[in-house]
């Protein structure tokens, strides 16, 4: 139970250190608007000219032509100021989403216990295919289903070291990202014979962007580069939609193009969605595309190419919240695709107020709560006693379930 007197005597322990962070917000938050000034007298032209002359390989971010025709990094959403009621924007949802399948994919995992002598983990791969039609015999409007994988005490082990692993779920984890991307894969293969325009909208709940991999050893950020990379080949073979969302973004990507563009920025505190927050005043508005060119350590490492392959832009979705980075393949801006399928994510948040509907109902069926491990564990313990199998509980364990019977 936490003490809520504590809690204050450490606030106040760090007091000037809380303020000195806000002081140095708001500072930088002055400064961006100059910056944003100046920003906004740049032609598309100027912009790689300085680029160029930098030098700088990795800027955090490329404009794209939408640079020149958003000024104030703003393309408003124009229907969104038509629409009187809320039945007049979901009527404009479902005409844009009929017959039209969206696909999630989520998951979620169990990691091995020390409470049980026997290490095992699990990955729950959940998906949502919605057909956006109504249901006909043989052909159902919507599809929920699950895949469910053991990963036994053999597939856990690391490999020998001298230090133990920062990471101690790391092979579960990874096991989830790489079943999640191939499992969108598949599905995208499966529609892969309808006409394009019937090409379900996919969504990745997450980031193509994967910093994260550069604080892993070679060996295990390898899966992770193979499964995105895999991921946005399919979607350009199969020409299918695919967005990476981020409800809650933190990225810097502008920011560091700022940076890189006008060295006295000094922008260190602030973050894209932070920036870009003021400037997409209506529902649905948007930033321009970008082009990713993030400066980490995979980038520095030459292990990042595929990074260039993928886009992003910011899009109000509600309106007490920052906006949402969505991540899409370079190809859709390129193919003249990139406005329509933005529709669709904006139609999916319309019926679902403000978040996809098909990411939301994929998290629900991949989820594992707490009274699911409890179920795992106790399936767990009678298959391998029915096997013959010796497995002892720890008694701490032994003791929660007992004062919570």
């Amino acid at each position: 139970m936490i003490d809520h007197a504590r809690v204050i005597q450490a606030l106040e322990r760090k007091q000037q250190e809380l303020t000195a962070y806000v002081q140095a917000v708001r500072q930088e938050s002055q400064r961006l608007q100059h910056l944003l000034q100046r920003l906004g007298q740049e032609s598309l032209a100027s912009l790689q000219g300085k680029l160029e002359a930098s030098g700088t390989e990795w800027p955090g971010a490329l404009p794209t032509v939408e640079f020149g025709q958003a000024p104030d990094l703003c393309l408003p959403f124009s229907p969104s100021r038509e629409w009187g009621t809320h039945r007049a924007s979901r009527e404009w949802a479902l005409a844009v989403l009929y017959e039209r399948p969206t696909i999630a994919v989520d998951g979620s995992q169990i990691t091995p216990s020390k409470d049980f002598s026997v290490p095992v983990g699990a990955v729950q791969v959940g998906w949502f295919i919605n057909e956006h039609r109504p249901a006909m015999p043989n052909r159902p409007a919507y599809v929920k289903d699950v895949e469910f994988e053991l990963l036994s005490p053999r597939e856990l082990e690391t490999e020998a070291e001298e230090e133990p692993s920062d990471f101690p779920n790391w092979r579960v984890n990874q096991e989830r990202f790489v079943r999640e991307c191939h499992k969108l894969c598949e599905l995208m293969a499966h529609y892969g014979d309808r006409d394009e325009a019937q090409r379900p909208l996919c969504f990745f709940d997450g980031s193509f962007i994967i910093s994260f991999a550069g604080q892993l050893r070679p060996g295990r950020a390898a899966p992770y580069l193979r499964a995105v990379t895999e991921l946005l080949d399919c979607a350009e073979e199969t020409r299918t939609p695919l967005v990476g969302f981020v409800d809650t973004s933190y990225s810097r990507d502008l920011v560091t193009l700022l940076n890189t563009l006008y060295p006295e920025a000094a922008l260190h505190h602030l973050s894209d969605a932070g920036l870009l927050s003021p400037l997409l005043t209506g529902w649905g508005d948007r930033s321009p595309f970008f082009i990713c060119a993030r400066p980490d350590a995979l980038s520095r490492d030459g292990r990042a190419a595929f990074y260039k392959r993928v886009g992003f832009t910011y899009m109000r979705l509600v309106r007490d919240r920052p906006p949402a980075r969505l991540e899409l393949p370079r190809w859709l801006l390129d193919s003249g695709q990139l406005e329509p399928v933005l529709d669709r994510v904006r139609a999916e948040c319309v019926v679902a107020n403000g978040y996809p509907y098909a990411i939301e109902t994929a998290d629900a069926v991949a989820v594992i709560g707490h009274q699911d491990r409890e179920r795992f564990y106790r399936i767990l313990q009678e298959f391998l006693r029915r096997e013959g199998v010796p497995l002892t509980v720890s008694r701490k364990l032994r003791s929660k379930r007992a004062r919570r019977a």
